[in-house]
């Protein structure tokens, strides 16, 4: 029953995950007009915000953040969270410099400056531990063992007291 509702969840997050990695293999063949790159950049950046949003809401419905044990849930996903966010902010650093850096002329050739290019490079390669980090992390969500009182819980409990 539990599978059943966390199903089309998971469909959602991989949705959001597959938009993401279109996005970033194939932006700059999209780039016609800065406006209509900007919408795509900024649809980017809006589901990777979505994709966070998701995972704190399936935090709150854990059995475990119920019971006001959220420092295990911090503890065991703190990864996650960290590659989360450190995507985010290293996707918007790149998009804004990006834009900036071709509004004006949009059939420019931008890439022969370092800093952009290394920003890039950092940024593909968040990209690649933001996939999996977020795909783990939406498997570990379904186990059915966060959404109700069992053993491994009162352990973990017991440990931190």
């Amino acid at each position: 029953m539990l599978v059943e509702r966390y199903r089309p969840i998971l469909y959602l997050q991989y949705l959001l995950l597959f938009v993401d990695l279109f996005m970033n293999s194939f932006i700059e063949l999209l780039r016609f007009e800065n406006v209509i790159l900007l919408v795509l950049l900024v649809i980017q950046d809006v589901c990777i915000l979505f994709a966070a949003i998701v995972v704190f809401l399936l935090f709150f419905n854990t059995f475990i953040f119920q019971a006001g044990l959220v420092n295990i849930l911090v503890n065991k996903f703190k990864v996650p969270i960290t590659v989360i966010f450190v995507y985010f902010a290293l996707c918007v650093g790149l998009h804004v410099w990006y834009m900036t850096s071709r509004w004006d002329d949009p059939d420019a050739y931008i890439w022969d400056n370092d800093g952009l290019r290394a920003l890039f490079i950092i940024q593909r390669t968040a990209a690649v531990l933001y996939y999996y980090f977020y795909k783990r992390t939406c498997l570990k969500l379904g186990d059915p063992r966060f959404y109700q009182d069992s053993d491994w819980i009162k352990k973990e409990f017991e440990k931190r007291r």
